[in-house]
């Protein structure tokens, strides 16, 4: 999951410098060696299997555009990736990884994985769109 995040993050970033006049190629490359800000939450939701996923891919979709496919897990799993704004302004992709898991009749399992890269400026861009969308998720 890992180095796909950071091909996503860094495509990303160098679209985002491509688009103000920035050469995109260098940004892709100082991008895949900037740090990671990740950030996961586990929740549990009061809803059947097939109304969760319904719901995370209104949320995620609500808040930005999804990426795919996504390989799901297995039976019982779904998995759903999107890129958010997140930091100061929205500037800073972050890829949402929300894989939902099969609880029982009534609920299920969702494991919210956010991930941002930070410069000099620690924001905490990934940390604070999980939690931002643990809150959509759990209204």
């Amino acid at each position: 999951m890992d180095d796909h995040e950071d091909r996503i993050l860094a495509d990303e970033l160098a679209a985002l410098a491509a688009a103000v006049g920035a050469w995109g190629g260098l940004t892709r490359v100082v991008a895949k060696l900037m740090r990671k800000n990740v950030h996961e939450i586990d929740l549990v939701v009061a809803l059947p299997f097939e109304a969760t996923v319904e719901r995370v891919a209104s949320v995620l979709e609500q808040a930005g555009r999804r990426v795919g496919p996504v390989p799901d897990p297995g039976d019982g799993q779904r998995t759903i990736r999107a890129v958010v704004g997140g930091g100061t302004g929205g500037m800073n992709p972050v890829v949402v990884t929300a894989r939902v898991t099969y609880g029982g009749a009534s609920d299920s399992e969702v494991r919210l994985r956010a991930a941002a890269k930070e410069g000099l400026i620690r924001q905490r861009a990934g940390e604070r769109t999980a939690t931002r969308l643990a809150a959509l998720l759990t209204t």
